[in-house]
């Protein structure tokens, strides 16, 4: 591993706390996890198992610190190193001729539900309110928060991927 790289990565995990900490809840205390797209640009631009699992298990720690939903910390635990390794094995599947972003927002958009329905029987099961409530906070949360990280990756892929080629910074794929 790259020093130089870490330190990208916890740059990235740094900006994707800050904003999951000010983001505003959405239903029954539930926020969007804006965690995630940082962590899949993560993996985006240092696609090494060594890296997805301190990413994800980085992630986890610092989302599990941040959560604000009854059952979020035990969930944000298991959840973030599922949905990394999901999110890699996507990644190293699709042919390289694809090109990579539109890829990025397909596979965040894949991976955040992924996210979610693993998050939400956790946390549901945790607190014990399996019953119906699932469906209204898939509906309610992960898909609104699968549309914010898709537009987000979107957004910022392309420019931190500019940013990197400008600085001469190597990274896998392009």
């Amino acid at each position: 591993m790259k020093t130089k790289e870490l330190v990208l990565m916890a740059l990235f995990m740094g900006i994707g706390a800050v904003l999951h900490m000010v983001a505003p809840p959405i239903l029954f205390g539930m926020k969007p996890d804006i965690m995630l797209p940082m962590m899949f640009l993560g993996i985006l631009l240092f696609p090494k198992i060594q890296y997805v699992l301190v990413l994800s298990l980085a992630t986890g720690v610092i989302s599990a610190l941040t959560t604000s939903a009854p059952g979020g910390q035990i969930s944000n635990l298991v959840e973030k190193p599922i949905t990394a390794v999901v999110f890699f094995i996507l990644l190293l599947i699709i042919p390289k001729q694809i090109n990579m972003k539109i890829t990025a927002p397909i596979l965040t958009a894949i991976c955040t539900a992924i996210s979610g329905v693993i998050f939400l029987t956790m946390a549901l099961y945790v607190i014990g309110l399996m019953e119906g409530s699932f469906i209204a906070l898939f509906i309610g949360v992960v898909l609104p928060a699968a549309l914010f990280n898709v537009i987000f990756t979107i957004i910022l892929y392309p420019i931190i991927q500019n940013i990197l080629q400008r600085s001469h910074f190597t990274f896998a794929l392009k």
